[in-house]
């Protein structure tokens, strides 16, 4: 079919997709009500094709926008009819075995039409702070299997013909903790969903069904070309990696997890077979979770700019071994794969490093250093808090790596410390860098962060789900690894370790846990420093020695 659209056209048209997931973005920020939405930002909005092309998405989580197609995509085929989907239906899920992730990640989505044709569908995805479950916060780390993680959700609508399914709300609200906060930010989703549909409909009436699927379909296509031609800049051949976790939080046995990626013409092979089988521990990954790294990794690595969007798929296939850590079956536990695909990231950046020396930084901290405190009043009262941590990125081949920033899989805010003092009876009596955790090297790497929570409640559950404890971020090219993680539980001025995968650790009043999260690993040779760098570090307090 001859094009209908110019390329002026089709850019307006791509950048106004862009702004109606961005508006989407911005209305659950302002309307949600849980500190894990609207101030550490754990959540995604996204625009897809008709078909359920992720076609234009907000600058959120890569862990979310790399799989919700994925998701959308699973409905379409194996769980709602399409024609019996109207405009005012909204589907919900949060089922790891229906395309989504873990269970804490509620997914909805609705249709788009004009004039009768569905031109695209609109998505939301939120990290909730409960979903039920045998810890709070819907994190725990000895689980070993799905149903002792929490509430699952299998596709439904939430919504139907615009009305509210309300057995749906209410067997939801009845199996979580804090309800008024999780059934807020589901509302915040739905209003989302408004917002990006209208956006949608006015471009529709603006262009029509046809030029809006044509512009759809093109800008898809335009970012597979993009994405084909950074591939061919890269040197063909096959390279490999392989990285470990700590444990699964049940075994204690390190999770191999190894990549062949291999480099002909303009396509990507990345073979995933060689990673250990699946862990009775919460740390698997449905395939619609690990190929979330898999494309995150490769689209990192290209020196070319192209909008993120399912086009840039196209040029990848990604092997599975079917009941292995990346390709688990059910009903395999799942609360931590971001666990895994961190560590798959660094496992692929090792791997192009090979393709790419001048690109590829050394490791990163690779883990969402996930703690979640239930405080306990008198009467009995409960509040849940959930933190995800983060750590120092690896150093660049040219240039220092940055401390305490959320990299990789996730993009997260931290809560400030006066929203949680102000809301719950916890303090934060630390928060800063940690000294001497940048692995050294020509570059070095970026610096993990302390955290402290001292607990003001009668008492308190702890659960921990972190990594990085044992194996920590490697250097490249001669560089430093990064320092490894610490816990800590601090009692009457004595400081005992803290497992990092626990569940249920009972705190009292005056007790006080501190976080040292990894740095990132250095790059190149450490007696190739530059002086003045080195001086530098020393002066700031960086590095001590």
């Amino acid at each position: 079919m001859r094009p209908t659209l110019g390329p002026i056209e089709i850019e307006v048209i791509r950048n106004a997709l862009t702004a109606a997931a961005a508006e989407m973005d911005v209305t659950i920020w302002r309307t949600s009500r849980s500190t894990i939405v609207r101030e550490l930002l754990d959540y995604s909005t996204a625009v897809f094709d008709a078909e359920g092309n992720n076609v234009a998405q907000s600058a959120r989580i890569p862990q979310h926008l790399n799989s919700m197609g994925a998701a959308l995509r699973a409905l379409l085929d194996r769980f709602v009819d399409p024609a019996r989907w109207g405009a005012e239906d909204v589907v919900i899920t949060n089922d790891p075995y229906c395309g989504a992730q873990h269970l804490n990640d509620v997914l909805v989505f609705r249709p788009v039409f004009h004039e009768g044709v569905r031109v695209a569908y609109v998505g939301a995805l939120c990290h909730h702070i409960d979903m039920g479950g045998m810890a709070p916060g819907s994190y725990a780390a000895t689980a070993t299997e799905v149903f002792q993680e929490g509430l699952r959700i299998p596709p439904l609508k939430l919504i139907e013909d615009g009305r509210r399914n309300e057995a749906v709300w209410a067997m939801i609200g009845q199996n979580v903790r804090k309800p008024a906060l999780m059934l807020g930010d589901l509302q915040s989703q739905l209003a989302s969903l408004e917002v990006g549909a209208a956006a949608i409909r006015r471009l529709a009436a603006r262009y029509g069904a046809a030029a809006l699927l044509e512009a759809s379909a093109r800008i898809l296509d335009m970012s597979e070309a993009a994405m084909r031609a950074a591939i061919r800049a890269m040197p063909d051949g096959t390279y490999e990696f392989e990285d470990f976790l700590d444990d699964d939080g049940v075994s204690g046995e390190p999770v191999r997890l190894h990549a062949r990626l291999t480099v002909a013409g303009d396509e990507i092979e990345v073979d995933l077979t060689g990673c250990a089988d699946q862990q009775r521990g919460p740390v698997n990954c449905t395939p619609a979770m690990s190929d979330c790294a898999v494309y995150y990794a490769v689209i990192a690595a290209t020196d070319g700019a192209m909008p993120a969007n399912a086009g840039c798929y196209r040029p990848i296939r990604i092997r599975h071994r079917e009941g292995s850590v990346t390709s688990c079956r059910p009903p395999a536990a799942v609360a931590h794969r971001v666990a895994t695909t961190h560590r798959l990231a660094n496992v692929l950046f090792g791997a192009l490093h090979q393709a790419l020396p001048e690109r590829i930084p050394a490791a990163y901290y690779g883990g969402s250093y996930v703690a979640t405190f239930q405080t306990i009043a008198e009467d009995g009262h409960r509040e849940v808090l959930v933190e995800i941590e983060i750590g120092g990125t690896g150093a660049h081949p040219a240039k220092d790596g940055v401390s305490a920033f959320s990299f990789g899989m996730h993009n997260n805010a931290n809560i400030p410390v006066e929203m949680i003092e102000s809301q719950m009876p916890l303090s934060i009596p630390r928060y800063g860098l940690v000294p001497d955790s940048g692995g050294a090297g020509r570059f070095r790497g970026g610096l993990g962060l302390v955290r402290e929570w001292r607990v003001e409640s009668p008492s308190c559950l702890f659960t921990a789900n972190m990594d990085r404890f044992r194996f920590p971020p490697y250097g490249l090219a001669g560089g430093r690894p990064g320092r490894r993680g610490r816990l800590l539980l601090i009692r009457d001025g004595e400081a005992t370790p803290i497992p990092p995968k626990s569940d249920g650790v009972l705190l009292r009043r005056g007790d006080v846990v501190r976080l040292e999260t990894s740095g990132g690993g250095g790059f190149g040779d450490p007696a190739e420093r530059d002086p003045e760098a080195a001086a530098r570090d020393r002066a700031l307090g960086y590095v001590t020695g």
